[in-house]
């Protein structure tokens, strides 16, 4: 299953809350679901919640269906609570971490900046937006690359006990591990384990 391109408000309408790695619009003007029996629909079955709880995941890091399956196949190996070690590990990926840092706007703008080899950890370039970062490593964006993808309009990091970022020197730090208080919408984790527990 491909990565989705299609219309980002729409996506975070029908999964009823804004997701800030998908895309920085708001759903205030039409806070419920799109199609012509959006606002009539009450009935949700517990599969629709447990699914919709995946989605935001899946939705808001702009990862395939497959590589879900593979991160939470790796949470359920490691030690301490399976849900709580999926949000770190995909809060660990390099282009969230861009993103969290501000230097990009939405998740998918800061995969392209690491795709197109504009980020650098500890020094060397690396250009695998899904490359997990460890405690203490240092990303930042190449001298030369800073006035070309124009840093200078993204938006100001999001406030995160486990990043510190010098936005002058166009650098972040991971000071410690994310927990599952890192995420930046409203989630369920545990809807999202109930999910996969039938299918792993």
């Amino acid at each position: 299953m491909s990565r989705y391109t299609g219309p980002k408000v729409r996506v975070m309408r029908a999964l009823g809350t804004e997701l800030p790695g998908l895309s920085r619009k708001k759903i205030e003007r039409r806070p419920y679901p799109p199609g012509q029996h959006g606002q009539a629909r009450k009935k949700v079955s517990e599969y629709a919640l447990r699914l919709q709880e995946k989605q935001k995941v899946r939705m808001n890091y702009g990862v395939t269906e497959r590589y879900l399956r593979s991160v939470m196949e790796d949470a359920k190996s490691m030690k301490g609570a399976t849900g709580d070690k999926l949000i770190e590990l995909l809060e660990r990926r390099l282009d969230n971490v861009v993103f969290r840092a501000g230097f990009g706007r939405t998740i998918a703008a800061a995969r392209q900046l690491v795709n197109h080899g504009h980020v650098l950890v500890d020094g060397k370039r690396v250009d695998i937006a899904s490359y997990r970062l460890n405690q203490g490593q240092v990303i930042s964006v190449r001298e030369k690359s800073r006035p070309s993808v124009r840093l200078d309009t993204a938006t100001e990091p999001f406030l995160t006990p486990w990043l510190e970022v010098d936005k002058a020197n166009y650098t972040a730090t991971v000071s410690q591990l994310p927990d599952e208080a890192a995420v930046l919408f409203t989630l369920r984790v545990q809807l999202v384990v109930e999910f996969y527990s039938q299918k792993l």
